[in-house]
């Protein structure tokens, strides 16, 4: 029995993760750096921090980090207030859980003030509890910890939550944290979508197929 529930926020609730994957490319062209062909790759896993860090230092880019997470913000800011949409049947998902009074949060490796624009203007940021971001509390999605962290802020029985993520590093995070996983489906995942199956404990291609986890 579902009584909490952990959501991702990017290629999981909001169909945003292509406008992220080129997001690496903007930056370093704008810089006048041609992009190599694995950035996708390299920063995908990243937060918004460490991606950063990384473009700074490893393509000498004159900025401090905090200028160049500004720049990347204003880029980005602009789609999450006007652009990015819910992935199919989110919200009724979103309606039958609050119905049944389960306990929702987001943690997502989104910059705050972009989620709430987003989840505000989509008339679902009531939904949750709070949102936890990776650049809040210092650790990256890739780390355990950092759904621990969500479960414990959320008051959350570990037996009773449920993890809804859409990325390979993210699922394998929260599975050795202990968590209940549901894979999600996202385009840009395609080429880990059969090691995403072996790992989590439940695949959909969609929302609507959630009625089945009760």
């Amino acid at each position: 029995m579902i009584s909490y529930a952990i959501f991702d926020l990017d290629g999981t609730l909001l169909d945003s993760m292509e406008m992220w994957s080129n997001v690496g490319r903007e930056v370093l062209k704008s810089h006048g750096v041609t992009p190599p062909d694995n950035i996708d790759n390299v920063l995908k896993v990243m937060s918004l921090q460490q991606s950063s860090e990384y473009l700074i230092k490893e393509f000498h880019i004159r900025r401090t980090q905090n200028e160049l997470i500004s720049e990347i913000c204003k880029m980005v800011e602009n789609k999450y207030k006007h652009e990015v949409t819910l992935k199919p049947f989110v919200l009724e998902y979103l309606k039958y859980l609050k119905f049944n009074d389960v306990k929702m949060c987001i943690a997502t490796a989104c910059e705050y003030s972009c989620a709430v624009s987003a989840l505000k203007r989509l008339n679902v940021y009531d939904f949750f509890e709070f949102i936890l971001t990776s650049s809040d509390v210092g650790i990256s999605k890739g780390s355990p910890e950092f759904f621990n962290l969500a479960g414990q802020k959320l008051g959350a029985r570990t037996k009773e939550t449920v993890v809804f993520e859409d990325a390979l590093h993210a699922i394998e995070s929260a599975k050795k944290a202990g968590f209940y996983v549901v894979g999600v489906h996202d385009k840009t995942a395609e080429d880990d979508r059969e090691n995403i199956k072996k790992i989590c404990d439940y695949y959909i291609s969609s929302f609507k197929e959630m009625r089945e986890i009760k």
